[in-house]
């Protein structure tokens, strides 16, 4: 008997410690109208939880894992679910996502506040978002979308484009982005000859396409979802041979608009979150980890997951409430600048008493409400693929 115990004893002593694991969640639309975008945007947010991670100097080398949950974009109800089952049954400590402005603002609204949890969305971008009542617990790296539609309309302006029809997904960011846009425009001397929602999930957008060409305009801006009813809006298009370009957002910016629709495409023009000074260090980092860093909001998810990690370490704890009360000091200054691919650094920084202003790799610096101000890229298709003409 003596012996067994000795060798229990031994074999408890040899084996290897687990570290204790924090949970951070990560809700984007695995499923629905941006479904070929957001696998990346994961493996961004995934990648700085890694680094993180392996440091082995996160919260006094505690590692820190993704709860993956789909928001579907599009379902409020099933996005709110999700989120509840991450928060109550999972644990996690905070939520990376989600995506889409309507399920965003339902998560956030529904039950992320109410329950405490800091929410940090990469990509949702509807105007309205900075005024919801969220207590300091909402945040979003991604710029709001009353900004970009007065980079869109400026670019317009740029290439000579006075007038333009535009078409917008039935949603809060449909709505919010065609409104910041057509109001920057008009500003600036633009016409807009029609300004018309479509739903997506239709399989034939033909009479969508007829009323919007009837409008006379040359040019259609296109503000909806790439692998939705944006998408067939401009197939309708092409195939009614309705238009001589299209000018696009966000949600329209993927390889899989180009796969599907080819050189006809060549010539049009969007705009993109992305840009800042961080952006190429980005670049040479996810590749260096295998991950796709050029993806939209790829950069933007990675900055977000990152934001969460360091308001962790500077809280001490994984504890809900004072990560949130650390949230605003580790992205803004004071403190020492902290790039892409740079976290064990920050951490070791935290730890020592220090302070740290993260900028990553799309110049984070928050506002009052939690937002960023953002850069955004120029794009335009040619030889099938998304080339970056400016930043603004």
């Amino acid at each position: 008997m003596k012996k067994l115990l000795i060798a229990s004893t031994l074999l408890a002593l040899s084996a290897p410690v687990v570290a204790e694991e924090v949970k951070v969640g990560v809700i984007l639309g695995f499923t629905g109208p941006i479904e070929s975008l957001t696998p990346a945007m994961a493996s961004g947010a995934e990648m700085a939880l890694s680094e993180a991670s392996k440091s082995g100097n996160f919260l006094g080398g505690k590692t820190v894992v993704s709860v993956r949950g789909d928001s579907t974009c599009i379902d409020a109800a099933a996005a709110s679910s999700v989120a509840e089952r991450l928060i109550t049954a999972d644990g996690v400590a905070a939520i990376m996502g989600a995506d889409c402005s309507g399920v965003t603002t339902a998560i956030a609204n529904n039950v992320a506040v109410p329950n405490g949890v800091v929410m940090v969305s990469p990509s949702a971008t509807s105007p309205a978002l900075s005024t919801i009542e969220d207590k300091g617990f909402f945040h979003r790296t991604a710029p709001s979308d009353a900004r970009q539609g007065q980079v869109l309309a400026t670019v317009l302006q740029s290439r000579g484009i006075d007038e333009v029809a535009v078409t917008y997904t039935n949603n809060d960011y449909g709505k919010g982005l065609a409104e910041s846009f057509s109001t920057a425009f008009k500003a600036l001397g633009g016409k807009i000859s029609i300004s018309a929602a479509h739903e997506d999930g239709k399989a034939d957008y033909s009479a969508e396409v007829g009323a919007l060409s009837a409008s006379g305009s040359k040019h259609l801006a296109v503000f909806g979802y790439v692998d939705q009813g944006g998408k067939g809006i401009i197939q309708a298009s092409i195939d009614a041979d309705a238009f001589d370009s299209f000018i696009m957002a966000d949600g329209m910016v993927g390889d899989s608009l180009l796969s599907a629709i080819g050189s006809d495409l060549d010539g049009s023009i969007a705009t993109l979150p992305g840009g800042a000074s961080g952006a190429d260090a980005f670049m040479a980092y996810a590749k260096a980890n295998g991950v796709t860093g050029d993806g939209p909001f790829v950069p933007e998810s990675y900055d977000a997951a990152a934001l969460i990690v360091l308001a962790m370490q500077a809280a001490g704890s994984a504890d809900r409430a004072a990560l949130q009360s650390k949230m605003m000091m580790v992205a803004n200054a004071p403190g020492k600048k902290i790039g892409p691919g740079e976290l064990d650094k920050a951490l070791k920084i935290i730890a020592a008493g220090g302070d740290v202003d993260y900028q990553g790799a799309t110049s984070v610096e928050f506002n009052e409400v939690g937002e960023v101000f953002g850069a955004y890229k120029e794009l335009e298709i040619g030889n099938g693929k998304w080339n970056t003409i400016k930043v603004h």
